[in-house]
């Protein structure tokens, strides 16, 4: 049976528009790390090239690269770690400059992937997407733990009135952030949808 995230993984991918505290287990991802503004042609780019290995993975059984415990699954929704350079702290009281953002995107893995497995992938990508920076590509595992998460409906500029609601929960449920990083997952693609009809899970990891 295919595995559908949207389906089987609701509680971690499809929060409502309120605040809930999760625990996210330890997960695999192809990442990117970069700075700048995301709506640079570089982070398209990167977009780009992240989905590429990851449908190279997911189509993997079609050729003699058959990985052990491959099973058949819609690819993962495109997620990012978010931070702000040095430079950026200090002057965002003044307004955020995109250009002083720091950041990880990447796309969730099955359990099946390893990191020789992707490096594999990422040689056969190569070899069809020479202009593709697939170097940059790594495996990378992460357990995010504790964590308030929340549906975002909207464009990314207003996401801040979300996080005021998320930290008033975290308040009131006696908690505090770990980091002042946060981690967005988008369920939309902002090349075709309106800002006001775009979907972004946020979240922030607590103790």
């Amino acid at each position: 049976m295919k595995h559908e995230w949207k389906k089987e993984e609701k509680v971690l991918y499809l929060p409502k528009t309120k605040p809930v505290l999760v625990d996210v287990p330890k997960m695999n991802y192809f990442v990117i790390e970069g700075k700048g503004n995301p709506n640079s042609p570089e982070f398209s780019t990167f977009i780009e090239t992240l989905y590429a290995v990851s449908y190279a993975v997911r189509m993997s059984y079609k050729s003699d690269e058959f990985p052990e415990g491959y099973f058949e699954y819609t690819v993962y929704p495109l997620e990012g770690i978010w931070d702000l350079s040095d430079e950026g702290r200090k002057t965002y009281e003044a307004g955020l400059d995109k250009d002083e953002l720091v950041y990880q995107i990447m796309i969730r893995q099955p359990d099946f992937v390893t990191p020789e497995f992707t490096e594999t992938m990422k040689h056969k990508v190569k070899m069809k997407k020479p202009n593709l920076p697939i170097e940059l590509v790594e495996f990378k595992t992460f357990e995010e733990g504790k964590s308030i998460q929340m549906l975002h409906l909207g464009s990314y500029d207003s996401e801040p009135e979300t996080f005021k609601i998320m930290e008033e929960y975290m308040t009131e449920m006696k908690l505090k952030r770990t980091t002042k990083m946060h981690k967005e997952i988008y369920l939309t693609d902002a090349r075709k949808v309106l800002p006001d009809k775009q979907k972004t899970v946020l979240r922030i990891w607590v103790k």
